[in-house]
């Protein structure tokens, strides 16, 4: 069994086999996006040395960056307590984590019973992506 399998072995899955993964900015400590895993994405993020996740909406593995080329490096990796979360430290190529343009997905703070989104779009989705998200 490969180093990589042995570790995914150590994960408490839910029911649909995945874990939950939380992306830190390694340096700073910024919470950039939380996203899901599966053992083999696990398994391949370790082996490459980048964020692979498991895409919900799509149902297939998904290489941070594969699309927009913000990577994200991994430079450490973490378990909770409870086995059951993955932290992922790492450098986020290009500066930008979400969909949308921003540094972060955790854009928007509460204010007066209400969201305001706090983070400004560093570079618009359609100049990444070609289209809207």
């Amino acid at each position: 069994m490969s180093e990589a399998a042995a570790i995914t072995r150590q994960i408490k899955w839910n029911e649909q086999g995945l874990v939950p993964a939380i992306a830190q900015d390694w340096l700073s400590g910024e919470v950039l996006m939380l996203a899901w895993m599966n053992p083999e994405s696990l398994e391949l993020s370790v082996r490459e040395g980048r964020a692979v996740y498991w895409s919900r909406s799509r149902q297939a593995l998904w290489r941070k960056g594969e699309e927009s080329g913000h990577v994200q490096k991994l430079k450490e990796l973490r378990i909770d307590c409870d086995a059951d979360t993955v932290l992922m430290k790492v450098e986020q190529v290009g500066g930008i984590a979400c969909h949308t343009g921003r540094r972060s997905c955790f854009y928007r703070k509460l204010e007066q019973g209400d969201w305001r989104e706090t983070d400004e779009v560093i570079r618009a989705p359609g100049d990444i992506y070609g289209k809207t998200p």
